[in-house]
């Protein structure tokens, strides 16, 4: 059956992109139903603040996306920055003559032939994530609906890479919680240390060679030798198990 309102399409594109749990994916999908559910849409480019506060396209679904995108962060202006920093909700039917981006519209329109854009920030209640950017080879492309629909999808597109990166970072944390405790076991067994003592030793050859201590116990699991043995002689902490 053909989705033809709003309600059922965003429904649709909520639980397509429930379905992954992986940030990449998640944004890759957004990118494509976003394509896929405006009308006017020829060009799609999300854009993610960092932690370092750089901003990045992550994913686009055409080179066409990926430069516009690009310019914006080179030129240090246009819709996305906009939308990123400033504006939930940026619109202009003809990058040729928006007095905002003086250098940015005339380029890109130039370079890719794009014309119009919508950009919509996506934000959670905690967090600004970044942008989604939606372009037309046409002036005037995108209509009231247009614009509607898409703040409607950005909502869920937030939400949904929001989750995604908390999976994946809860994953990450288990992964690294178990390589280190097995890593641990593999000091108590060679050492004939308590576990307390065992982690001191992977503790100290983290701080020793100035690596993150998840780094070092993975080394030690996957090789079964120490990265530096000097620095695992036990007697630094003590040696040997309590009575």
């Amino acid at each position: 059956m053909a989705l033809d309102s709003l309600s059922e399409r965003m429904a649709s594109a909520a639980r397509e992109l429930q379905q992954q749990h992986d940030p990449g994916a998640t944004l890759r999908s957004a990118a494509h139903l976003t394509l896929t559910n405006l009308s006017g849409c020829d060009s799609v480019g999300i854009s993610i603040v960092h932690r370092d506060g750089r901003v990045e396209t992550d994913a686009c679904t055409d080179d066409r996306a990926a430069r516009a995108d690009q310019l914006q962060y080179e030129i240090g202006e246009g819709p996305c920055l906009d939308a990123v920093w400033q504006e939930q909700t940026t619109h202009t039917p003809d990058l040729m003559l928006d007095a905002r981006w003086p250098r940015w519209g005339p380029q890109v329109a130039a370079e890719t032939g794009l014309r119009s854009v919508l950009a919509f920030q996506l934000f959670t209640t905690e967090d600004t994530l970044g942008a989604l950017n939606v372009y037309s080879s046409q002036v005037d492309a995108f209509t009231l609906e247009d614009r509607e629909d898409g703040l409607a999808l950005a909502a869920h597109v937030a939400i949904a890479v929001s989750s995604a990166a908390r999976i994946q970072q809860l994953n990450q944390a288990m992964d690294t919680r178990t390589v280190i405790a097995q890593a641990t076991g593999i000091v108590m067994e060679r050492f004939d240390l308590d576990g307390a003592r065992a982690f001191q030793v992977l503790s100290r050859l983290s701080s020793r060679s100035e690596r993150k201590l998840r780094d070092v116990a993975a080394e030690v699991v996957e090789t079964r030798r120490f990265p530096d043995p000097d620095q695992a002689e036990p007697s630094g902490v003590g040696g040997g198990r309590r009575a």
